[in-house]
């Protein structure tokens, strides 16, 4: 590739020093991962905004999570039509290969993607419209979660746009025979959380209340 550039100075130095003392501390401990595979406890399914950090937010380990990353944290509903879908086979991945134990939607506060697909659905970003819009395509997901909330005053909706992508992507997981046949068999649990980034909190969905709560 002639287009290709040299890796950015800062990231060839943040590397040498993680190197130099992260791995070389833990190299036993990077090199079990390696030769043993992964064996994650739980899915993480989250979104791509460089302010979410799964790992920090529950001090994860390395090899503690199977983490796949998506705009506004969606996983679309079970489709087996043969074409190409990166958060489905994730999700199959985790659960048929690696066999989680949880499958966990963590959401966002100011969330980018629903703040688009809340303009999208309110009219006021037609360039979402298009067909050649990935990002508008995407966020199609959380259509049926916008119906729910439409009629609520415009700075509680988006706020509660941001809960039903979390709630769009725990029913659309329910959607996938595998993930149903592996909850049924008391082998899978599934969760959804919302964190405010600038707070720090963090919420959980209670089924039983159907209600966020916080942690």
């Amino acid at each position: 590739m002639q287009d290709a550039k040299p890796l950015p100075s800062y990231l060839v130095q943040r590397y040498q020093g993680w190197k130099a003392t992260t791995y070389q501390e833990n190299q036993a401990w990077y090199r079990r991962l390696a030769d043993q595979g992964q064996h994650p406890r739980a899915m993480m399914i989250s979104c791509c905004d460089s302010r979410v950090h799964v790992t920090s937010i529950f001090g994860a380990d390395q090899g503690e999570f199977f983490i796949h990353r998506n705009i506004a944290n969606l996983v679309p509903p079970y489709k087996p039509d043969g074409l190409q879908h990166g958060t489905s086979a994730a999700v199959e991945y985790a659960v048929t290969a690696l066999k989680v134990a949880h499958v966990i939607v963590l959401g966002h506060s100011n969330c980018g993607g629903v703040n688009g697909c809340h303009d999208m659905c309110t009219g006021h970003a037609p360039e979402l419209e298009e067909k050649t819009s990935f990002v508008g395509r995407w966020m199609d997901i959380l259509r049926p979660g916008f119906e729910r909330v439409k009629d609520l005053p415009e700075p509680e909706r988006r706020g509660a746009l941001e809960r039903q992508a979390v709630l769009v992507s725990l029913e659309n997981l329910m959607t996938f025979p595998f993930v149903k046949q592996a909850i049924d068999d008391g082998l899978l649990t599934i969760h959804g959380l919302w964190t405010d980034i600038g707070e720090g909190s963090l919420e959980w969905f209670d089924p039983s209340l159907s209600a966020f709560r916080k942690v």
